[in-house]
């Protein structure tokens, strides 16, 4: 089936934002020593409203490992407070000049962290999006430095063909999380292109422990199962097979696509019905956001991706909201949008809107309807003309598919 049924958003509350949002500064050791701050819940969406910028649910997560349940001398031992984090670099059957472990006492810490940022620190904007879930997870800021400058640390690297990272792991097979991304892709990037990163910095602040801090790798344009949580042991290897938790296609990028649509179950008639959205900004970018209304056909949304309907609908233009002119109140305290990747730094206007790999706010705004039930689909097209869930509509790349609201409009 191309539709996801007759869905219902989550929105978030202003209160909420507020709450995910840190405040800004240089971050020290000490200051991350106040990790595992309180999130709150998003708020379900009652009444249809705009989304804040960046927002964050509380869930751990599917098959999260439960790292995020420890506390006192158990984070420590598990090596998950940011004074006591380690990092190791080793060889699987390649070279490596200086590997970094625990047992030669040479493990990276974080304070080298932390100084390999002051210059080669990079902000950026990621939706967390699980590849074959219905809506983004959360959508933040987050602060670190490329895979790239770390490895430097351990010297001289040959022979490497493959990246594998490791995060906590609690010796249950079932829970193990790893991921991995070729040593191409975390050497070597496009000019102005985000590269494989070792985040440390979270919206403005540590990054919470259900977040997957004090330290998580994340490739900017990789699904959530690609951006490994507890981040502990990077192995290089001469193995060119990837090892990621999750099956399907391990190099899947981002899709661009609207996975679901916030709406009103019922409406009078004679008023304007808005609805709302987010778009995910995968790497072909998003040209534009369209809509499909035709009376309830009285199978909860439901349409097979081979039925004649899909060829004769008739599409029309939604609003993707334009980049604020202020960012005050949308980005953490202390953070200006100079400092982002994607922005320029002279004027701190976004370069292209919307950026990649974040999320994208919309609004649909339907008139005139008569009294009775409606099926109203949203989808993306990206900057390549592919319209949701094309160019891959399989399951295996990561869910597209058309989301679907039933409205009724009452006399």
């Amino acid at each position: 089936m191309i539709n996801q049924g007759n869905d219902c958003g989550d929105g978030v509350s202003r209160r909420a934002f507020l709450g995910a949002v840190g405040v800004g500064g240089a971050l020290t050791l000490e200051d991350a020593l106040g990790l595992q701050a309180a999130q709150e819940a998003p708020t379900p969406a009652l009444v249809v409203r705009a989304r804040p910028f960046i927002y964050t649910g509380t869930g751990p997560g599917r098959g999260t490992p439960p790292p995020h349940s420890l506390t006192g001398e158990d984070l420590v031992a598990a090596r998950l407070t940011p004074e006591s984090w380690r990092l190791e670099i080793v060889p699987d059957g390649c070279d490596v000049e200086r590997p970094r472990t625990l047992s030669n006492g040479n493990a990276i810490d974080f304070r080298t962290l932390l100084d390999l940022g002051r210059t080669h620190g990079i902000k950026f904007l990621k939706a967390m999006q699980c590849r074959s879930g219905p809506n983004p997870q959360s959508h933040g800021l987050w602060e670190g430095v490329p895979l790239r400058e770390v490895l430097r640390l351990a010297g001289k690297i040959d022979k490497v063909m493959r990246v594998y990272a490791n995060g906590f792991h609690n010796n249950d097979p079932r829970q193990i999380f790893q991921s991995s991304a070729s040593f191409t892709q975390v050497l070597d990037n496009a000019p102005g292109e985000l590269p494989v990163m070792v985040a440390y910095r979270h919206n403005g602040g540590p990054i919470p422990l259900l977040r997957g801090g004090p330290v998580r790798m994340i490739l900017p344009w990789g699904y959530g199962f690609k951006n490994t949580k507890w981040l502990q042991r990077i192995r290089l290897t001469a193995n060119t097979h990837p090892i990621d938790t999750y099956g399907g296609e391990p190099d899947a990028y981002l899709k661009t696509q609207v996975p679901q649509i916030d709406a009103p179950a019922n409406a009078n008639a004679g008023a304007p019905i808005i609805l709302r959205g987010v778009a995910v900004v995968g790497m072909p970018g998003l040209k534009r956001v369209e809509y499909w209304v035709r009376p309830d056909t009285g199978t909860n949304g439901e349409l097979a991706a081979d039925d004649p309907a899909w060829q004769a609908a008739t599409w029309r233009p939604g609003t993707i909201d334009p980049p604020p002119d202020d960012w005050t109140g949308h980005l953490p305290v202390g953070v200006s949008p100079r400092e982002i990747w994607g922005f320029d730094s002279r004027t701190g206007r976004p370069k292209d809107w919307p950026l990649r790999y974040t999320v994208a706010t919309w609004s649909v705004t339907l008139r005139d309807l008569k009294p009775g039930a409606y099926e109203v689909r949203v989808r993306s097209v990206d900057l390549n003309g592919f319209a949701q869930p094309q160019p891959r509509p399989q399951q295996a790349t990561g869910r597209a598919s058309v989301p679907c609201r039933i409205i009724t409009v009452r006399a």
